[in-house]
């Protein structure tokens, strides 16, 4: 049986994601977990910041960010990165993080991240509490050892990514299937 309960956005769990933003030398970077994609072709993504955020500002004027995939290695940077603020301590350093130069924007990379998506905004949606950065994805880099050399398909399974569920991290489950498996053919046995 089910039961009323309030509005909410109840979609979860989502990627819990470090964004690195401003530049190498001026670096910051803020968790977020309203994020997803937006179109594959031409690849675009978004990210939705409260205008109050240390972060907006710099991602508003400078015009790009990277989203860097977390893992369960990362997942106490990413909580304490959501709780903390660029204005108050500057967190490439407190935690010991590497920023990287990328191959197309100014923002800095997070090394120990096993996928960066380089962004650059295209539109900037007022929305509420939050606004959203619509964004085009202008590179990826992946960690080499995580691509298949036979498929050349990255594996994030490989790297224990985490998502973020009502205020929770959690690591991901096993595998239960994959796209179109519930319409594929099965072999017949000789």
């Amino acid at each position: 049986m089910k039961v009323p309960f309030k509005p909410g956005t109840m979609i979860y769990p989502l990627p819990a994601l470090m964004v690195s933003c401003g530049t190498m030398e001026n670096p910051n970077i803020l968790t977020v977990a309203w994020t997803g994609t937006v179109c594959s072709d031409p690849p675009m993504c978004y990210i939705s910041i409260r205008k109050e955020r240390y972060s907006y500002p710099i991602i508003r004027d400078s015009g790009e960010f990277v989203l860097n995939l977390t893992t369960e290695a990362l997942a106490y940077a990413t909580d304490w990165c959501g709780v903390k603020s660029g204005r108050d301590v500057q967190k490439f350093e407190a935690l010991h993080l590497t920023p990287e130069k990328g191959q197309c924007v100014a923002a800095p990379l997070i090394a120990e991240s096993p996928l960066n998506i380089e962004c650059k905004v295209t539109e900037i949606k007022e929305l509420g509490s939050h606004d959203m950065f619509i964004a085009k994805v202008v590179a990826v880099n992946a960690e080499e050892q995580l691509i298949d050399a036979s498929t050349q398909a990255f594996q994030l399974n490989h790297a224990r990514p985490i998502a973020y569920s009502h205020g929770k991290y959690y690591t991901l489950g096993e595998k239960i299937g994959s796209f179109g498996f519930s319409v594929k053919k099965k072999r017949k046995s000789r």
